[in-house]
């Protein structure tokens, strides 16, 4: 069992942060018996457990009661490298002097942890507040230059291997599906599902310029084959029988996403109201955010997705700034679904610190909106499905790879092999840590003038190469709900399932829940613990 010691402002993300790292733990209690103690707080004795853990980005009085030397002192933005792998830090920082090894900060090469054995004890003092940097993950979140990196998650990989390093046997339920290393969820925003919507304006002008001058640039320059530039010039060409009726509109891909993704189950967040452009937090966002369409617009196509076990989202307008607003968005989207829980992606991201809350009071179930619209990667330093600090039920579903990042100009615009390799990253990070990959491909952009449906099938092929689950945003979520219902309660294992069925929300099964243990010298060990079928449920422990 942990014992956690923090400051009284930060009970809220101590929760949070033993939700992603699910493992025994509660806040300190006198008079009981801990193997590992965790200290944040700045005023303390240290009490008797086999690992104490103690952080702090300042000098701390116990550093100078145990004659631990302060080498630097200062403001965030360090990197530190543990096992090659770097860990941006935000905020305080202090590092030690002493053997160069384990914990360091790049650019002094000075160890960011001491440890030090007090008869037997052993205590770990690491130059960062812990649950300080887990807020700012996932309130403000990471800059693009450090969206590659998983910081939340390696902060729980390191307190997991001081751990188990001090021969304490360790139990968690990882972010991992029974059967599988990881979730996927392929997502898909559907700004511009019709092309004939769109007569002379912003949008079909830069489709032609981009079909027809800036696809023969991207073949002179080698950055796409030969045969997109004559799907492109042959699309423009029949843009004018689109209007009248006499083509088939080439940008409705609906179909087309069910050829690429055979069978598997997707989600589509629709515009609710055609028209609006919506709101900024300081004024009326540009009219050209507006949409040439409203999710009534193509009922038809929605009832058919959801037939086939597709799942139907809000692309919010307000919905992340105004209430009321929102919970008109969501009704417009219950209504022609028949689907009671609805979650939401914003349109072009808008999002602000007060958003979840925002969104659970306008009755979003969900939402997927943090991640980045200039680069890939992991926004809140995480591949798990978190719950914001300010809701109750409302669970935030990153985003980590979108399209239009990958390869628009302005953004990334990478060659398809530059963005294999980025893409690459994102899914062996999950793999190694598990949690979820979320994946944005709009819905026109299998379509010409983008055509980006091969790099797609690629990408869904890597995904399942690596292990994936790949589930709707909607079911992943709820997988998530349910690891976060299991709890440890002294030494017997209770979940709201009871080694029953674990159904989604939606309908489907959901994958089990396993316990994994881990010792020193060992591999980590894994016992179903759940499971959507009740005869291979095998609980570890007792259950109630």
């Amino acid at each position: 069992m942990i014992g956690v010691i923090a400051k009284s402002d930060e009970r809220d993300v101590v929760a949070e942060f033993f939700e992603l790292f699910k493992t025994p733990w509660e806040f300190y209690l006198s008079g009981r018996t801990y193997e590992v103690l965790i200290y944040t707080a700045t005023d303390f004795n240290i009490e008797p457990a086999k690992l104490v853990v103690i952080y702090g980005g300042q000098r701390l009085t116990t550093d100078s009661e145990n004659q631990i030397d302060i080498a630097f002192q200062g403001g965030g933005n360090r990197i530190l490298s543990y096992d090659g792998v770097k860990i941006p830090i935000y905020g305080d920082c202090v590092t030690f002097k002493g053997e160069k090894k384990g914990l360091l900060d790049q650019e002094s090469q000075r160890p960011a942890i001491h440890i030090d054995h007090s008869g037997e004890t052993r205590v770990a003092r690491i130059g960062y507040d812990l649950f300080s940097e887990v807020r700012f993950l996932l309130t403000e979140g990471q800059p693009a230059a450090n969206a590659a990196t998983p910081t939340l998650d390696l902060h729980i990989g390191l307190l997991r291997d001081l751990i188990v390093t001090s021969t304490i046997l360790l139990s968690e339920i990882p972010p991992v599906p029974d059967g599988y290393r990881f979730i996927a969820c392929l997502t898909h925003d559907v700004d511009h599902p019709l092309l004939r919507q769109h007569k002379f304006d912003h949008t079909m002008f830069g489709f032609l310029y981009r079909a027809t001058f800036g696809s023969a640039l991207d073949v002179i320059r080698r950055r796409v084959p030969f045969r997109n530039l004559v799907a492109n010039w042959t699309a423009a060409l029949k843009l004018p029988f689109v209007h009248l009726g006499l083509a088939k509109d080439f940008w409705q891909q609906f179909d087309g996403y069910a050829k690429l993704e055979k069978g598997l189950r997707s989600t589509f967040f629709v515009i609710p109201f055609k028209g609006r452009p919506g709101r900024t937090e300081s004024g009326s966002a540009p009219q050209i955010r507006a949409s040439g369409y409203g999710a009534a617009d193509i009922a038809e196509c929605l009832s058919a997705l959801s037939q086939e076990g597709c799942e139907i989202g809000l692309h919010g307008i307000d919905a992340w700034i105004d209430s009321s607003r929102g919970a008109e968005e969501i009704g417009e989207i219950r209504g022609l679904t028949g689907a009671e829980q609805i979650g939401s992606r914003m349109h072009w991201l808008y999002f602000r610190e007060s958003s979840p809350r925002t969104l659970e009071e306008a009755g979003v179930d969900y939402d997927s909106t943090v991640g980045y619209n200039s680069t890939i990667g992991f926004r809140a330093g995480t591949s798990q499905a978190y719950k914001p600090l300010e809701t109750v039920r409302l669970l935030e579903l990153p985003l980590h790879i979108m399209d239009t990042a990958l390869f628009f100009p302005g953004h990334l615009h990478l060659t398809p092999e530059k963005a294999s390799k980025l893409v690459k990253t994102v899914v062996e990070n999950a793999a190694k840590f598990g949690g979820v990959v979320t994946v944005n491909w709009h819905d026109r952009s299998i379509a010409p003038e983008r055509l980006w449906g091969d790099f797609y099938v690629h990408l869904i092929d890597e995904l399942k190469s690596e292990g994936a689950w790949i589930a709707t945003a909607g079911d992943a979520v709820s997988w998530f709900r349910e690891r976060r219902s299991a709890s440890f309660e002294n030494d017997t294992w209770k979940t709201s399932a009871r080694g029953g069925k674990i159904a989604s929300e939606t309908g489907g099964q959901l994958p089990g829940l396993i316990l994994r243990t881990y010792s020193i010298g060992k591999n980590p060990q894994d016992v179903l613990i759940s499971s959507s079928m009740p005869e291979l449920a095998r609980p570890l422990l007792d259950s109630k």
